[in-house]
């Protein structure tokens, strides 16, 4: 297991945030034109130097939370149906999305194959109601919504990194690199992030040793000393989510989330008229990301992810931006 406490790179002077790392501020080039489309233009960011988790937020973090605060997830509420209109009865309950592999191959357009809305499903019970998170303690939390990240940093004192901050610090210095650590996936056959092996979603030939999520730590660091920006599980950013990138900013839309900007307003789903549930970007890829299917295991993917969605491959860490 990889030491990922200690960062590759000089500290500034104050007094560093319990257990974080600091990631130096500087321009890079964020984005990419070679994959999916939304990760497009690339285009050259600056970022001020900030402190970030140098893992995703675990079981045993988030447990802590909740007992100081007596928080409860979205996952554990059931839904209004005010929010929902002509949602199904069943839809209404207080459940997740949980990732349920089947038998054979499926038609990978139809992402209902795959995914369950389990009832009971949270962060306690991954997997559902007879599941439980015994045992997980150094794993990821999931089956988090938006606003318990927001409430778990509000706790912390920290805040949720921007999708500029996410994708500078997961690029560890390596500017224009295809991945975390380099241009080569597997480097000497060596796994260096928890994907999928296989072809998705029904056969899963674990070659880096883990099925679903992983302990984090498990894989090696990048340059910065920060573990599992890639694979595990995907990451909140701050960004509204947007079809591209808008290359004549300065850092990515709405890191503020100023409510006046329109971005909130740009990221509904035009699939779904009359659900407006604005969406948020979400970094790094998960254990589910194939090559086959979902090839966004590097610093540049993004996706848009429904701010009220909790899934068994979604988690969160946080940052602390320094005063420059």
């Amino acid at each position: 297991m990889d030491d990922c406490s200690i960062a590759s790179v000089e500290q500034p002077q104050r007094t560093a945030p319990s257990n974080m790392i600091y990631v130096p501020g500087g321009t890079f080039r964020m984005g990419s034109d070679k994959h999916y489309p939304e990760e497009a233009p690339a285009h050259r960011v600056t970022v001020h130097g900030f402190w970030i988790d140098p893992t995703p937020v675990t079981n045993r973090e988030f447990r802590r939370f909740v007992n100081d605060t007596g928080y409860v997830t979205f996952a554990e509420i059931a839904p209004d149906p005010k929010d929902y209109p002509g949602a199904l009865p069943q839809m209404l309950r207080a459940a997740s999305l949980v990732f349920t592999p089947p038998n054979t191959p499926v038609d990978l357009r139809d992402w209902s194959q795959w995914w369950s809305f389990k009832a009971g499903a949270n962060w306690r019970r991954p997997y559902g109601r007879r599941s439980s998170a015994s045992g997980l303690n150094d794993h990821p939390v999931v089956h988090i919504a938006y606003r318990d990240a927001e409430a778990y940093a509000k706790w912390a004192g920290k805040e949720l990194p921007s999708e500029a901050e996410w994708e500078f610090a997961a690029r560890g210095g390596l500017d224009g690199a295809e991945f975390a650590w380099g241009d080569e996936f597997t480097p000497g056959g060596k796994h260096m992030a928890n994907t999928w092996q296989g072809n998705f979603p029904h056969e899963n030939l674990c070659a880096d040793s883990f099925d679903r999520t992983s302990p984090v730590m498990a894989f090696p660091p990048n340059a910065y000393g920060i573990c599992d920006m890639i694979g595990n599980v995907w990451e909140w950013t701050t960004d509204w989510w947007s079809a591209k990138h808008r290359a004549d900013e300065t850092e990515s839309c709405c890191v503020h989330e100023d409510p006046r900007s329109g971005c909130e307003g740009e990221s509904y789903d035009p699939r779904l008229p009359t659900i407006k549930i604005p969406r948020k970007v979400i970094k790094g890829g998960s254990h589910l990301c194939a090559p086959n299917y979902c090839r966004r295991y590097r610093p540049a993917a993004r996706h848009a992810e429904p701010v009220d969605t909790s899934t068994s491959h979604l988690g969160f860490r946080c940052v602390i931006r320094t005063k420059e």
